[in-house]
């Protein structure tokens, strides 16, 4: 395996590497959460915010197979369950902001759905990431850190 494929593909600790791991992780499930938007809203006409739920769900069992696979290396809790348990909380917690969010531009801006998806999303994905790097998936330095008290 040449060096460069080995650095993409290997599991890393390194904070700067997961978050642009993450980034592409989370790029291709906001194509899988907009395009189930669009579809559902727009194709089906159900209301935006059930789409916008629905869509959600699709896109995070995308980004928690990947994030679990390739993004992070190092996981705090032993029972899977638990921990999809939390990884589902803490994006419930940004669905609950993107719901919120898209409301506010939709219903009183009037800002189109599909461009309030937009700017909503960038915010939700800062939350999910953060959260979840802190509360899910630390790295050994973090463990002795909380370990130490520092």
């Amino acid at each position: 395996m040449s060096e460069p494929t080995r650095a993409v593909l290997k599991p890393t600790d390194d904070g700067r590497v997961q978050f642009l791991r993450y980034l592409v992780v989370g790029g291709l499930a906001f194509v899988i959460d907009f395009s189930t938007l669009a579809l559902t809203n727009k194709v089906f006409g159900v209301h935006y915010l059930i789409a916008t739920a629905i869509a959600f769900t699709a896109g995070l069992a995308f980004n928690y197979t990947l994030s679990t696979l390739w993004v992070f290396s190092n996981r705090t809790m032993r029972s899977a369950w638990a921990e999809f348990a939390v990884f589902a909380a803490i994006g419930l917690a940004g669905l609950g902001m993107s719901e919120l969010m898209m409301w506010g531009l939709v219903s009183g801006l009037g800002v189109a759905v599909l461009v309030s998806k937009v700017l909503v999303t960038g915010v939700v994905f800062i939350w999910n990431f953060g959260v979840r790097k802190l509360l899910l998936f630390r790295g050994a330095q973090a463990e002795a850190s909380d370990a130490s008290g520092a």
